[in-house]
């Protein structure tokens, strides 16, 4: 079974509108131990375990099912996948008819010009100090005293200098592009599609470790403070500041957007604007209106939010605009609404970024889209 047909049979599964029969055909595929991982990462990004809206359930066997990604117990997730599968039988079977005898809309074959879309690759462009810059990602290895080049990210070395001024480098990764690089002393930061990061080569002791998030979306693993004299790390973008001591989170800051995300994974962070300062914990996330100052703080879904740093998109319930501009950066395409209201539906499932944009589209199609057409670089909703 190819992957589309499973994200389409693992989407009718949440939805409630799976069949006997596919249900059937989605347990044998779940005999493989790299396809229950797969489901294992479907359930756990998704938050599947929150369906108490349509299903009966046992909530100890669905925190095991949770659980299973840091130590899988296959058996266990394979009886669990089934009783998950056996119950949206069920409700398929039982449930209100007014989802299953609806009629839905026949959906038009789209049209296929000349595809150019590809997914996107680990590449980057690294401007050294002096204004050199080094096109970076597979084949393309560089080394100098201080750092490492390969082919998905950059170290530096973690050799402490006596340094009075810090030398600066840029990383910028382009539409359709990914890349990591660890710093200096440690810390490890995931760059997203269509981000810059400004950074210095060395941090100076005594000192802050100060790093500029220029534009996009980076993903920080910060070294412990207490391997540092306790200097705290400090992320700048425009006039927000977020100051840490050692912790893990997300901040999402396009160009194109005038609202800047700050995610806390662990640990703790203060977010800082002008003259405001808030504190977030585990779980929430900021929100910064550059265009007014304001900053609210809310729960989140932490997994979900920060999907695409593990190699998937997750949307829960998402307008097709925003997932459009998201899908927009990694595969490096326009999107055109030739249907205007079609911007405001909204989609929930998981998609693989290695997947082709037909695929991605095709699995989309199956509930939120009648057609589409792809011209070129160009995806046409229809």
């Amino acid at each position: 079974m190819n992957q589309t047909k499973v994200d389409k049979l693992l989407l009718k599964l949440i939805e409630n509108r799976i069949s006997e029969e596919e249900s059937t055909e989605l347990l044998d595929w779940l005999k493989s131990e790299e396809n229950l991982d797969y489901f294992n990462e479907f359930v756990e990004i998704n938050h599947y375990i929150n369906a108490k809206k349509s299903f009966e359930y046992n909530d100890e066997l669905l925190d095991q099912i949770k659980n299973t990604r840091t130590k899988p117990n296959y058996f266990k997730v394979f009886k669990y996948a089934a009783v998950i599968i056996g119950l949206a039988v069920a409700t398929f079977v039982f449930k209100d008819r007014m989802l299953t005898s609806k009629e839905p809309s026949t959906p038009v074959a789209p049209t296929i010009v000349n595809n150019k879309i590809q997914p996107g690759k680990n590449t980057a462009v690294l401007t050294l100090e002096d204004g050199e810059n080094v096109t970076l990602g597979k084949g393309a290895d560089y080394k100098t005293q201080t750092l490492s080049a390969k082919e998905d990210q950059i170290v530096y070395s973690s050799k402490e200098e006596h340094i009075k001024e810090v030398a600066y480098n840029y990383l910028t990764v382009p539409r359709g592009g990914q890349f990591s690089l660890t710093l200096s002393d440690g810390t490890v930061v995931s760059l997203n599609s269509e981000s810059k990061l400004k950074y210095p080569v060395h941090f100076i002791k005594g000192k802050s470790r100060v790093v500029h998030l220029v534009y996009g979306e980076a993903y920080f693993d910060v070294s412990s403070s207490t391997e540092h004299q306790g200097m705290d790390f400090k992320v700048f973008h425009k006039k927000q500041e977020i100051q840490v001591l050692g912790t893990q989170f997300n901040i999402k800051a396009y160009k194109d957007e005038h609202d800047v995300f700050t995610t806390l994974v662990e640990g703790k962070v203060a977010v800082k604007h002008e003259e405001k300062t808030l504190k977030i914990i585990p779980g929430e996330q900021s929100r910064l209106d550059t265009t007014t100052g304001a900053i609210t703080v809310s729960e989140v879904d932490v997994l979900s939010e920060t999907s695409w740093k593990r190699g998937v998109f997750s949307f829960k319930k998402k307008p097709l605009k925003d997932i459009m501009k998201t899908l927009s950066r990694w595969y490096d395409m326009e999107v055109v609404f030739e249907n205007k209201s079609l911007e405001n539906k909204k989609f929930k499932g998981v998609l693989r970024k290695n997947q082709s944009i037909e695929d991605v589209l095709s699995v989309i199609m199956s509930s939120s889209l009648d057609s589409y057409e792809i011209k070129d670089k160009t995806v046409i909703l229809k």
